[in-house]
Order: structure tokens, then sequence, then C-alpha cells
């Protein structure tokens, strides 16, 4: 008997998770705005609540429409489990304070995301979590501090903004050799680019409001993994109340049905356009992995099968010139958000990490004249002529 030919990613952001029996006909998943579900008896409802029959009891649970957003990521990272979050914040934090606990030790890097980094240096010291912040490519560093004994190794790769790139599978070796869990932000890369569980990473994430819903119009994140640390997940989220809302998981839903169109252009589009600002005058550096001159190229060609539609780029003269030249595009939106189909450019004083000091982001590694330009799904063309005229 012949086996069923697994669907490709493409197909799977149109398709998976949702089924048609569950929907009464409809096509498209519908809107579950329903706060509580019923049940004829007692004997059904208690079935439902201790999981023996499916359903839903509570949206702050589960919810259906929820749900379908789940199953979709869940496939297309090639995971158990997964389970959402009112944005991508809410899956990072909810993440790290299931998994730690007084007393435990995370091992991460400098330059995360900047309301990640405020996590390590503000929040877990004050629950008596020692973190150890490394050099992000110093991947011996890092080896040498998961050796020392920790709990979690939390990974972002593509970093945002400056685009470093983690060896996921040597450093989760290096995690599972002292019984770490390792999480890895998966926003930038999207699961069309990069599937980290693949690599030997325990638990992925992501902000869903990024890429994965690209229209800028909806909040959300998930993480998905091995079933068991899921569920643990899913409790903390469940009584802390971090839920994504049910109109939202719609719309990221809907999002995802172009995925695999977006991410194939903005890939294509970004590569073109770093090609481009790294023969401009008047910037001093590319940050881009799809450049042969990106320092971890040779790990991005091994581990991803697309560079992201994210790159940013250092402007001589600092931060003065940035001001200067963010006005003149005619084709970006100057705001905090990335990932969406309209071309979206800011500086991290202003976007990624605006939650920290200029000092923070220096010793971050992030200087202050960079611009990070999150492509959109315009002609590159274009794209290539706004930034030229920018320039002049």
């Amino acid at each position: 008997m012949a086996t069923q030919r697994q669907p490709r990613p493409g197909t799977l952001a149109v398709w998976a998770g949702e089924k048609k029996d569950a929907w009464w006909g409809a096509t498209q998943v519908p809107v579950a705005h329903s706060v509580a579900f019923g049940y004829a008896n007692v004997d059904e409802w208690l079935a439902a609540a201790r999981g023996r029959r499916p359903g839903h009891i509570y949206s702050r649970n589960t919810n259906p429409t929820v749900a379908a957003f789940e199953n979709k990521v869940r496939q297309l990272e090639g995971a158990e489990a997964a389970t959402s979050f009112a944005s991508g914040m809410a899956a990072i934090s909810n993440t790290l304070f299931t998994l730690l606990a007084p007393g435990d030790r995370l091992v991460s890097v400098k330059d995360s995301y900047g309301g990640t980094n405020r996590l390590f240096l503000d929040f877990l010291p004050r629950y008596q979590i020692e973190v150890r912040l490394c050099d992000t490519t110093d991947h011996r560093a890092i080896e040498a501090e998961v050796a020392k004994g920790c709990r979690v190794l939390y990974l972002e790769t593509p970093t945002n903004p400056t685009l470093k790139v983690m060896d996921l599978a040597r450093l989760a070796r290096a995690a599972h050799k002292v019984g770490a869990t390792v999480v890895a932000d998966n926003t930038f890369a999207t699961p069309l680019n990069q599937t980290p569980l693949a690599l030997g990473v325990d638990l992925v994430l992501h902000s869903a409001t990024k890429f994965l819903g690209g229209h800028a119009d909806a909040l959300g994140g998930v993480v998905c993994g091995p079933a068991k640390l899921v569920r643990a997940i899913h409790h903390h989220r469940e009584i802390t109340g971090a839920a994504l809302d049910p109109m939202a998981a719609y719309l990221l839903l809907r999002g995802m049905k172009t995925l695999h169109l977006r991410i194939s252009q903005q890939n294509e589009s970004a590569l073109q356009i770093a090609r481009f600002l790294a023969t401009q005058p008047q910037v001093n550096q590319v940050f881009y992995p799809g450049l042969p001159s990106h320092p971890q190229h040779d790990i991005a060609r091994r581990q991803m099968r697309g560079f992201g539609g994210v790159l940013s780029f250092m402007l001589k003269g600092g931060f003065k010139a940035v001001r200067a030249f963010l006005p003149r595009l005619q084709y970006a939106h100057l705001a905090a958000n990335l990932g969406a189909v309209e071309t979206i450019a800011g500086p991290p004083a202003t976007s990624s990490h605006v939650e920290c000091t200029p000092a923070e982001r220096k010793a971050m590694g992030i200087p202050e004249g960079l611009i990070r330009y999150s492509v959109g799904i315009e002609d590159a063309e274009d794209l290539i002529a706004d930034l030229k005229q920018a320039f002049k």
C-alpha cells in the first residue's frame, strides 16, 4: 500500500489545520467569538473538560479558531504540538517562566531582540534566575557557558536587528549534553526558510505578528515542540491569561495562506537590495546572511532554505544620517514592525531596542547609525529606485 505523500510547506500554509468537517461546510475557518461552549449534559461537559473527547470549554483555555491557527503552525514547523499567545513577547515570557525556577541558569546571547533582552536583564534576575549572555557569534564561548550547567539555552537566529546567525545543530548538541532545553526564536526566518526542530532545537517560537500574519493587523505569538513541554507552557498561559484572541487568530490564519508567496518574493527582493546597498558609498556595512561577505554566510547556507526578508545597513554619519535619510523614503513605513507586505524601515532606537539605552545598544553591538529594513512584496526595482533617490 502506497504511503501518503507529505505536502510541501506552500501547501501546508494553505490547507493545514483547516479540517472541513469541523466548520459545517465553510471553506474558511469561522471566527468563534464565543467565550464559553455549552454541552447538553454534565457528562459530556466533564468528558471535554478532562480531555476524553474533543471540545472546548472556555476561550481563555482553548478556542476552535485559535486551535486551527496553532495546528497550521505546528505542521509547518514539524512539531508534535503548538500553543498560542496574545503576542510574541507573551510566547517568550510564558515559555521562559514555565521552564525556569529560582536557582536555575539561562545561557543566551547579547544582541537578542530588545524585549527579550529586558527579560534577561530585568525580570529573570528578580526570581533568582542566573542569566549569562555571550557574544552572539562566539560559539566556543556559548558552549563553555553551557558546559558549566544551564536549564535553558535561548537562541535567536537570524538576530534582530543585526542578522547574526548561530549554528543551531552545534549549539543544541552542546546544550543536550548537560540536559538543557533549547529554545529558538524563528521569527525572522519563518518555517519556510528554517525549521529549528529538525536541527535539534526543543522548542521553536514566533512573533506571529510579523511574517506569519504578514499584514500588520494582528498581534500573536506561538510556540511549537514536544507535546509534554507544550502542555506545560499551555497550562502556564491558560492560568496567567495571555490567550490569543479568536479574531486575531483568524487574521493570522488568513495571512498564512499567502506565506509561501510572500516569503519567496521577500527572500528574492531582500537579496537584490542587500547587494545594491553594499555598493553605495553612503553605507558603511550591510547585514544580510545571503551575502557571501556575511561572517556566518556558510552557516546560513547550511541551515536555511532562504535568507529572509529583513536586512539592516549602517549609514555613514550615524544617527544624524538616519534622521535625514528615513523621511525621504517613499515606499517604506517608518514604524516599529517588520514582516508585513509593505516595506518597513527604522532604527533600533525606535523599534527593536527602544527599551534599551544607547549604552546598552552599544554593548550589544547595535550601532546608532543602523537601519533595519523589512522588505515588503513590492517590486524590488521600485524599492531600489526609492533607496537611490533617498541617498541623493
